[in-house]
């Protein structure tokens, strides 16, 4: 399996961060558009109890089917994956149906995609909280690299679940909400906003 080395980083201003990003001569890779995915799992969850889970996406200008993993370390290394592309989202949802997978969540987020040399870097943003930056290189110090040049400090540097920055909640209860998609915040999560 492949190891996905990236950090996250929250409360960025997207558009500071498109300047900064031109400025540097990062090249657009895709502007804003909106994705969409479901995370399956046996019906009794035997691969998401094992921190892991086959994931259906469609990114708009692809669709891709990923086996993802997160060890317990939860790090700068902490996820691996498999990953294929694969020609429908419906066609797909409806197969991994067909195999015994049951669909555990859905989920749709905003993306804008850049690349800065060897690293690419994506301006996301998720229902209920603010974008923040996701940035995924082939080594740990080109994805450190590229936070300083983008003037963002290491230690600012998340490598879970973003929704905690702003939520307090945890990981199982952002993995059980069955739809995370562009409507209002459930009044539960609302109760759960950390207040500054």
């Amino acid at each position: 399996m492949k190891t996905e080395i990236e950090a996250k980083f929250a409360k960025i201003d997207s558009d500071e961060v498109r300047e900064h990003l031109k400025s540097l001569g990062a090249k657009l890779v895709s502007a804003e558009r909106l994705m969409r995915r479901k995370n399956f799992d046996y019906p009794d969850r035997r691969l998401y109890q094992k921190n892991g889970w086959i994931r259906l996406r469609d990114e708009g200008d692809k669709v891709t089917l990923t086996y993802k993993q997160i060890n317990d370390s939860k790090d700068l290394h902490g996820t691996q994956e498999i990953s294929v592309q694969v020609g429908n989202f419906d066609d797909t949802d409806k197969l991994l149906s067909v195999l015994g997978f049951e669909a555990w969540a859905h989920q749709e987020n905003k993306r804008e995609s850049w690349t800065l040399e060897d690293v690419e870097i994506e301006i996301d943003t998720w229902p209920w909280i603010p974008p923040y930056l996701e940035i995924e290189g082939p080594t740990e110090e080109s994805v450190k690299t590229t936070a300083g040049k983008l003037g963002l400090e290491w230690k600012d540097a998340r490598h879970g679940k973003i929704y905690l920055e702003y939520y307090d909640v945890t990981d199982e209860e952002i993995d059980g909400i069955k739809e995370i998609v562009f409507s209002e915040v459930p009044k539960w999560m609302e109760d759960k906003r950390i207040k500054n």
